[in-house]
């Protein structure tokens, strides 16, 4: 596994991103900001036109020089000030040709939107334009102040002004940046990254790579170590028993197949015994030669779990009716743990033409499986029958049987270790359900008491044109008669 590059590694996204997003924080603030510094570089400037105005109401008939009128303007920045007094009063000072005035704004009523809109407005304009300005002094709010002036000298120090800011947003980010991606990496980046590469060793070499050492953090990075660590050790101790169990199935096939003939040499004498004048041989012929069927009957059980694997499946029409009465034929074919033959009822309750798609074969042996567990366990009479709910096949096996004990309710679908009777190796049911899983369902028990036991196959539900239309489930039911 090749690790990313430094451009497109965690850490380079993570210090792009902190920049990123510092810059985006010095935009939102810098959007009020250059408002109000235009908004201060009026009033400045109306303060000042305030001042100048005022030297007229000092002057001889209300009369000032030419010349000094220039210097005050000058001082001023405008071309033209108007200051109106409280009485309607007028001090004026203008230079001899006042240029025409491109736009005026009324700074009385504008609200801060509209203040921003202005200045944006203004560090966009390309042209060098004459406005006019209209306010309250702030030198006393009681006067009003209206200038003409240039705009170029205000977006001058506009621009000026979003330099600095510039600058200083970008020192802030880089600084914040890199505070931000040494604290981040020592937290995140680097326990991840030992993470990652013990993750790759261990997929690389499950036995061979090291564990890894979970720190001692309670935050989630410490909590995905642990769990790391754990994981690995279950993955290696199942990789071990995988390996026994492997070495163990191609040993036990070995055995099986002369295991096998031995007994089937044996049941062949067997039956020879049966033949024989000593009534104690004849006595005895039957339960040994349930004993020879059960162990050929595990071996070949033991044979097929251990070779199976994954269920290959031959999925095509299935005529489920036909093939239940052919399963309750195989599975009361069989003789009761004492020798004595079966004596039980098979009770086929599924619909005439219901087909769906599956594995005739594998289904069959599911259902074989589930009957002959319950005629060896004591059953008299089993029911199978079949309900829809939505697009869901429900196959009920119902028997009369003694129910299930709770050894084997604990390990029910546990190869070796759910048997319901003595001598059993619990591989019925454990078959039985990877069946069901092969075809996209399951098996589960739906009840076991002293009157009986019932299991529920389910399976996908899609039958082909011409199919037999099956009820919803609430029309449905599946019993038992005792």
């Amino acid at each position: 596994m090749r690790f990313p590059s430094v451009a497109h590694s965690l850490s380079a996204k993570l210090l792009a991103l902190t920049i990123l997003f510092v810059l985006l924080a010095e935009v939102l603030i810098y959007t009020p900001s250059i408002a109000r510094f235009r908004m201060t570089y009026l009033e400045e400037r109306l303060a000042a036109a305030h001042i100048a105005a005022l030297s007229v109401e000092a002057a001889p008939d209300f009369m000032v020089t030419k010349a000094l009128q220039a210097k005050l303007l000058s001082y001023a920045g405008a071309h033209v000030i108007d200051l109106i007094q409280p009485d309607a009063r007028v001090y004026m000072l203008s230079r001899p040709m006042p240029p025409e005035v491109d736009e005026t704004f009324d700074l009385r009523g504008g609200g801060n939107w509209s203040l921003i809109v202005d200045a944006f407005c203004a560090l966009v304009e390309r042209r060098d334009r004459v406005i006019r300005v209209i306010d309250r002094s702030p030198k006393d709010k009681a006067q009003q102040v209206e200038i003409t002036m240039d705009e170029r000298p205000m977006i001058d120090a506009m621009l000026a002004f979003s330099r600095s800011i510039l600058e200083v947003s970008v020192a802030i980010s880089l600084i914040a940046a890199g505070l931000l991606f040494v604290t981040l990496n020592a937290l995140l980046v680097r326990p991840m990254r030992r993470l990652t590469d013990s993750m790759v060793a261990f997929r690389r070499d499950p036995d061979g790579a090291p564990a890894v050492e979970p720190e001692r953090r309670r935050d989630e990075i410490g909590v995905a170590g642990q769990e790391l660590a754990a994981m690995q050790g279950a993955v290696r101790t199942a990789l071990r028993q995988r390996e026994r169990l492997a070495a163990l199935g191609t040993a036990v096939a070995k055995i099986n197949h002369d295991l096998r003939g031995i007994l089937s040499t044996a049941s062949l004498l067997s039956e020879r015994l049966g033949e024989s004048s000593d009534p104690e041989a004849r006595r005895v012929t039957p339960r040994l030669m349930a004993s020879l069927d059960r162990a050929v009957e595990l071996c070949g059980q033991t044979l097929s779990f251990t070779r199976d694997g994954a269920l290959p499946l031959r999925v095509a029409p299935v005529d489920l009716r036909a093939l239940t009465e052919e399963a309750g034929a195989q599975a009361l074919a069989t003789v009761r743990p004492d020798g004595a033959r079966v004596e039980a009822v098979w009770s086929n309750a599924v619909p005439e033409g219901l087909t769906i798609r599956g594995d005739a074969g594998q289904l069959s042996r599911a259902l074989v499986n589930l009957g002959r567990n319950a005629v060896q366990a004591g059953a008299e009479r089993v029911r199978v029958a079949a309900e829809r709910r939505g697009d869901r096949l429900i196959l009920t096996v119902a028997d009369n049987g003694p129910g299930l004990p709770p050894r084997a309710r604990d390990h029910l679908f546990q190869p070796f270790a759910g048997s319901a009777r003595a001598g059993g190796v619990g591989l019925g049911l454990a078959i039985a359900r990877e069946v069901a899983r092969a075809h996209g369902g399951d098996l589960r028990l739906l009840a076991s008491t002293g009157e009986g036991s019932v299991f529920a196959i389910e399976l996908p539900f899609a039958p082909p044109p011409g199919g037999a239309r099956l009820a919803p489930a609430a029309t449905q039911k599946s019993f038992v008669s005792h």
